[in-house]
């Protein structure tokens, strides 16, 4: 296969896989941890209007669901890649990170959150997972 080909097909697995992977983890976060009484979060506006009622065990799934994402993202990327493995992980989490940068224009979440996630949840995830999938 060429290597060109391989690598967009590399990124663009890990783009649609980890943001798979994200999706599904706020899909089912409330079922595992419910929101507050009386939050609505099946829209942006709802939870726009009720995330001042959270506290920090709600940021816990939005927290892995940007962080595994962008971690099993990373690994599939740099794992497929023809060359330049470590720079195609690192590609993906800088795709997420911009992801997680217009999240926090977007909600109004708290600022330890924003803080945590931009800081550890995307270009971190992206080096493990692009030295998990270099381990030879």
């Amino acid at each position: 296969m060429n290597p060109i080909f391989k690598n967009i097909v590399a990124v663009v697995i890990g783009i649609v896989i980890g943001s798979t992977i994200n999706m599904a983890l706020i899909s089912i976060s409330s079922s595992i941890i419910p929101p507050p009484e009386g939050a609505d979060i099946t829209t942006i506006e709802g939870l726009k209007a009720s995330i001042h009622l959270f506290k920090p065990i709600n940021f816990i799934f939005p927290f892995l669901a940007h962080a595994l994402g962008t971690l099993i993202g990373a690994f599939l990327a740099a794992k497929l890649a023809a060359s330049h493995h470590m720079k195609f992980a690192y590609g993906i989490g800088f795709f997420f990170l911009l992801g997680g940068i217009a999240n926090v224009f977007m909600l109004p979440a708290p600022m330890w959150f924003n803080v945590l996630d931009l800081v550890l949840a995307y270009l971190p995830m992206a080096y493990l997972g692009g030295k998990m999938a270099t381990k030879k």
